[in-house]
């Protein structure tokens, strides 16, 4: 990532943390919110208005910086050990999912069966995980890089495969599914090489989409999962017909 990525990047996350929209920005810059998106999006702010994005968030442009270059060291995947220990009890594994989605200790034990108590449990157990850093009022910093991954194939990867999106394509009655398409043909392997970097750019895109609307209240979020998937298949009704 490059270092202006990673100012901006930096920036995003301290307005989620501070719960700052780019409502307010736009209006403490009296300029409208398409244009505040829009300068994120192309990393275009003068530093004039980035002094006084960290102004609203009272901060120096020079600690800016300093946070940038701390991000490079926030971790991007787990040690086996630490994903079992997120296994082996289901509410730890909830609470590093909220966290890692910016909720609040307070809307996390208002939304979910857990009492306060065990609530500062659970986020101590994060801290000596080393996935936040726990502060006074429990409040938390986030010590998950942006492109944070689970191990490929290992603990995490595989209760994914065979819990989650298992039951993910098979809805409960009465959910409604907001896209579903399959898409299948026979593709060179530079076309295949294209569709893999399209269906990256998108999961990126919305990885940063979610970050960005954790500055919201969770009432004004909504669950939305998204599933994407590629790779080389036939259905089992015409490979069976296949000319032995």
């Amino acid at each position: 990532m490059s270092q202006i990525s990673l100012v901006y990047d930096t920036l995003k996350q301290c307005l989620r943390e501070q719960r700052v929209t780019y409502k307010h920005v736009a209006n403490a810059l009296n300029v409208s919110e398409a244009s505040i998106k829009r300068n994120f999006s192309l990393q275009a702010f003068s530093l004039d208005k980035l002094e006084h994005i960290c102004e609203l968030l009272q901060l120096s442009l020079s600690e800016l910086f300093i946070m940038s270059q701390q991000q490079q060291d926030k971790i991007s995947q787990l040690s086996e050990e630490q994903e079992l220990q997120l296994l082996s009890n289901p509410k730890l594994l909830l609470a590093a999912v909220c966290v890692r989605d910016g909720w609040r200790f307070e809307e996390i034990v208002a939304h979910y069966d857990i009492e306060h108590v065990e609530g500062i449990k659970l986020m101590t157990t994060l801290d000596k995980l080393k996935l936040i850093e726990l502060l006074p009022n429990n409040r938390y910093k986030l010590l998950i890089a942006q492109d944070f991954r689970w191990i490929p194939g290992g603990p995490l990867a595989k209760f994914m495969e065979n819990e989650v999106m298992v039951k993910f394509m098979a809805p409960k009655k009465n959910e409604p599914w907001m896209f579903r398409s399959y898409l299948r043909g026979r593709y060179s392997p530079s076309s295949v090489a294209i569709i893999q970097r399209r269906l990256e750019q998108l999961r990126q895109e919305a990885a940063k989409l979610s970050s960005e609307d954790n500055a919201l209240p969770i009432e004004e979020r909504q669950h939305i999962g998204l599933l994407m998937a590629m790779r080389p298949w036939e259905p089992s009704l015409f490979e069976n017909m296949r000319r032995k």
